[in-house]
């Protein structure tokens, strides 16, 4: 296996998408945000109101934001029509603030660094939505949970199993 944003010299490059069929790309991905107990008890139905506005609305539009701008922060990655992205956000028992970013596109590339970004930017923008409460946070866990589409399809945990295109 090779790396495919290498040439044959090394040297970095995008990969050439030309020839590859359009068909239906998704990608899910998810980051944690362990928050200290005292910071977590202050969430009420799933969000805190602090001076800045909601935690989980700024953070789910900032994932949003990200997942649009991808292109512009991996040097690598192609500039996308994005169809689909959907951020979902829960405060979990265990004081994890659990961010789900699910990314969709008809296109010739998949999407999994836009779902990594968008849970990536989402995650980062609690830490400063919350860091005058405390800088006692720490984001983990950042990693894709599934993809469907392409040459083959990926669940956390399984084998790829390659798909036809």
């Amino acid at each position: 296996m090779s790396l495919s944003h290498v040439d044959a010299k090394g040297r970095p490059k995008m990969v050439d998408i030309s020839t590859k069929s359009v068909s239906s790309r998704q990608a899910h991905a998810r980051a944690k945000v362990l928050l200290p107990a005292e910071v977590a008890r202050q969430f009420v139905d799933n969000d805190l109101l602090t001076r800045k506005g909601s935690v989980i609305h700024t953070a789910v539009i900032a994932g949003t934001m990200a997942v649009k701008r991808t292109a512009d922060l991996i040097p690598f990655c192609h500039p996308l029509p994005i169809d689909r992205c959907d951020i979902q956000i829960e405060l979990q028992a265990d004081n994890q603030l659990v961010i789900d970013c699910i990314v969709a596109v008809q296109h010739k590339t998949g999407v999994e660094m836009e779902a990594l970004t968008g849970a990536s930017v989402a995650a980062l923008t609690v830490y400063d939505m919350l860091k005058a409460l405390s800088h006692d946070m720490q984001i983990s866990e950042v990693r894709l949970v599934s993809k469907q589409g392409g040459k083959s399809d990926y669940q956390a945990g399984d084998q790829q199993t390659s798909n036809s295109i």
